[in-house]
């Protein structure tokens, strides 16, 4: 990989970091578009297989543009290794599957993606895993939780789609204490605004489908963590096959490039939109977290650089007045997906988290009113004009 030793910021990394170029000198790394490798001779065959080489086989296992993309998220993130998969839940699925047998256990924060419930309450008791779950904020819940059958704690922070967030230190802390591992989903903070590897996450995780990406253009996702760990997950990763596409991989590893320039922007207008909101009677209340009125507000302002392109909001009248809103946007986008250039708005109680009975939404501060805006790039007074028009305001 190319970069430069002394560029220890972030964008230069991003910009910077790639594979090394081929005998025509390419600026920009072309697409790797093949299913597998050609060998030099029966004994490079051989080692490749055996493990004693490191070099490319077969696209399930690894690729030249999936590495790139892989290797600069490590950097990003603070991991020594990683593992590049399909989609989101994919590298989900494989934080914790990777890690966990028959008879174990895992704890979870109670606020997580709809999907990851799905996996922890439907999949993993086929195969004989159980688990828990503990609010978010609970610290003292966590730790409590841990059992001797227990091998690792799933949190995401922000949330989704409350952004509820967890004292990532604090959390660390129990976790070594306990000789667990902790698996962090830091898909909405994205290695920009939060790396929870530095401190003290074992596992991270993202959906590159959301902000990574940016575009709303390709499914992706990553699994991040120490060599030991990573290569401990590349076996379920190489036999099972949720492997990225090589076109996939060199689209996340370009959009790595202008994550910082995009999330700022995100951000901007993330802040901007959440102060209008509390500023509107129709809105019952406003959740972001670097606005002061978030109740972890000191908390993100500890372990985020940013409060992110998320914004969650309670409107009056419930179900009808969240449903009616949605219906009367005209520039945003209605769909389920987040972190686009465009600005997306999304009912989680009937789309994302719809699998979830009234009682279980409710306690992860799911209402039936509830809308979930992800800021995109358009200029913030478009953004607020369409929103305004939309309460009625």
């Amino acid at each position: 990989m190319q970069h430069k030793p002394d560029s220890t910021h972030f964008e230069t990394l991003a910009v910077r970091t790639q594979a090394e170029r081929s005998q025509h000198r390419e600026h920009s790394v072309p697409i790797f578009a093949t299913s597998s490798f050609v060998f030099e001779d029966a004994e490079q065959a051989r080692a490749l297989f055996a493990q004693e080489q490191e070099g490319n086989i077969y696209s399930r296992f690894s690729n030249p543009n999936n590495d790139e993309f892989v290797q600069k998220l490590c950097l990003l993130e603070g991991t020594e290794d990683g593992i590049a998969t399909a989609s989101g839940m994919a590298a989900m699925f494989l934080s914790m599957a990777a890690f966990v047998s028959q008879g174990e256990h895992v704890v979870v924060s109670r606020s997580v993606f709809g999907s990851t419930h799905q996996i922890v309450t439907q999949l993993f008791p086929k195969w004989g895993i159980s688990h828990s779950y503990v609010d978010i904020a609970d610290l003292e819940g966590f730790a409590a939780a841990i059992t001797p059958k227990t091998k690792l704690v799933f949190v995401e922070t922000p949330s989704n789609p409350a952004l509820d967030l967890i004292d990532l230190e604090a959390l660390a802390d129990i976790c070594r204490a306990h000789k667990v591992l902790l698996v962090v989903d830091n898909c909405f903070a994205t290695p920009y605004l939060q790396t929870p590897a530095r401190w003290g996450a074992d596992i991270v995780t993202h959906s590159a489908t959301k902000f990574i990406d940016g575009q709303g253009r390709v499914l992706g996702g990553a699994v991040l963590g120490s060599k030991a760990l990573i290569q401990e997950a590349r076996f379920l990763a190489r036999h099972s096959g949720p492997a990225l596409s090589p076109f996939h991989g060199w689209v996340l590893s370009k959009s790595l490039e202008t994550l910082s320039v995009r999330m700022d922007r995100h951000c901007q207008n993330a802040l901007a939109l959440a102060e209008f909101l509390e500023q509107q009677p129709q809105v019952a209340f406003v959740k972001y977290p670097f606005l002061p009125s978030h109740p972890q507000y000191a908390l993100a302002q500890k372990q985020m650089r940013a409060g992110g392109g998320l914004v969650s909001f309670e409107l009056k009248g419930g179900l009808q007045k969240g449903r009616a809103f949605l219906d009367k946007l005209q520039l945003c986008s209605l769909t389920a997906n987040l972190g686009d250039t465009r600005t997306t708005a999304t009912h989680p109680a009937s789309t994302t988290h719809s699998k979830l009975n009234s009682e279980e939404r409710a306690m992860v501060g799911i209402s039936d009113g509830l809308v979930r805006i992800s800021a995109g790039l358009e200029h913030i007074e478009d953004i607020i004009q369409d929103i305004a028009q939309a309460l009625g305001a």
